[in-house]
């Protein structure tokens, strides 16, 4: 029975299975001591931010004592730049990450009498924030064991409450991507009360020949909004900074509900560097392309059950409980994430490190999975 206090609390506000970002490596070493630890189990860049990130950061310390700027023009200007001017500033909504835009354009569009679609295996804050709404969450799960976008049946989903289709590509947890003919179908066929929210924060890494992101969608004036995040490919996963575009009239309404100055003066410093440094990012994407062909075939060898993937991570199926490989591999100096939580039971989801990182997570696997 409640009392006091408890009366007035929203119980949606703490749903049963409610998110938890992954461990932080000063957590690990605390229990493991000074062991040499490689994270692989959040999806961050191995090399760090770019150099340019750090220079913007260090030369905007003097301003910490003082508000950031306004409003974030400056950052918007610099993303439509970024996207060769097809997108005008007034396009892009900024916010502090990209968990933090989800929560946002759920916020705007969702109350207790709408609902949402998703598609597990998926990014579990699209169900958590859904729910502490009230919203109802229709799961139209993806097919099958390449992990397929269930378009028939999503659109078969949708009635006169349906507000946000949200979808994945490439997908957390499962590093598959959603090919262009399927979003294509997807998007031509919601009704205008419907918005499609493509979540690519990993699109930098992906090389399918049929990968697509939304910005052919948002040019051609539908129903879109792209998600984004600096945590990935830029490696400023610590500052927490993230976007997303649409059309002008969806951007402005979302950004209305914006807190005032919500981003911080290094941030947005950090992150306009960012996406001037090119060959960065180039690094980047090479160094995981590269490793990512040597850990298929070190994975082929050690017959394990693994998908190929469009991100930075790839996620496997060892033959033990997950939870029971996460505490053991941990004890060989590798963190990694059970997706069990994203609707992916069973399975573990490793970030590609470099040659350094992944070669210390195949001997800690060998040893493991006494192969």
């Amino acid at each position: 029975m409640e009392s006091g206090i408890e009366k007035i609390f929203k119980k949606q506000l703490i749903p049963k299975g409610a998110y938890k970002g992954g461990k932080g490596k000063s957590e690990v070493i605390a229990k493991l001591g000074n062991k040499k630890i490689h994270k692989l189990s959040s999806n961050e860049n191995i090399l760090g931010p770019s150099p340019k990130a750090f220079d913007a950061i260090i030369n905007h310390m003097g301003k910490i004592s003082e508000y950031p700027e306004r409003t974030d023009i400056k950052l918007r200007k610099a993303l439509s730049k970024f996207y060769g001017n097809i997108l005008s500033p007034d396009q892009f909504i900024t916010s502090n990450s990209g968990v933090a835009m989800i929560e946002l354009i759920e916020r705007v569009f969702l109350n207790e009498k709408s609902n949402i679609i998703i598609s597990n295996p998926a990014f579990k804050p699209y169900q958590v924030f859904a729910q502490r709404i009230g919203a109802k969450v229709i799961d139209i799960p993806l097919i099958g064991d390449a992990f397929e976008l269930d378009v028939t049946n999503i659109l078969k989903s949708v009635n006169k409450n349906t507000r946000l289709i949200f979808v994945t590509s490439p997908n957390n947890p499962t590093g598959t991507h959603i090919p262009k003919s399927q979003l294509d179908e997807l998007i031509n066929n919601i009704p205008d009360h419907v918005i499609v929210v493509i979540d690519e924060v990993y699109f930098q890494y992906a090389t399918a020949e049929d990968y697509t992101t939304a910005l052919p969608y948002v040019d051609a004036g539908k129903n879109v909004i792209a998600i984004n995040s600096f945590s990935k490919a830029y490696g400023l996963a610590g500052i927490r900074m993230g976007y997303a575009y649409s059309s002008e009239k969806i951007a402005k309404y979302i950004s209305s509900a914006r807190l005032p100055f919500m981003l911080n003066t290094l941030g947005m410093e950090a992150a306009i560097a960012s996406l001037e440094d090119k060959p960065f990012i180039k690094m980047t994407v090479e160094l995981i392309n590269s490793e990512k062909k040597f850990l298929y075939q070190e994975l082929d060898k050690l017959d394990i059950k693994y998908w190929k993937s469009e991100a930075n991570f790839i996620t496997i199926k060892p033959e033990m409980n997950d939870k029971e490989f996460e505490a053991k591999i941990l004890e060989h100096g590798i963190m990694v994430r059970p997706v069990a939580s994203f609707g992916h039971p069973g399975c573990i989801r490793v970030t590609i490190g470099d040659r350094t990182a992944n070669k210390a997570y195949l001997k800690a696997l060998k040893k493991v999975l006494k192969k």
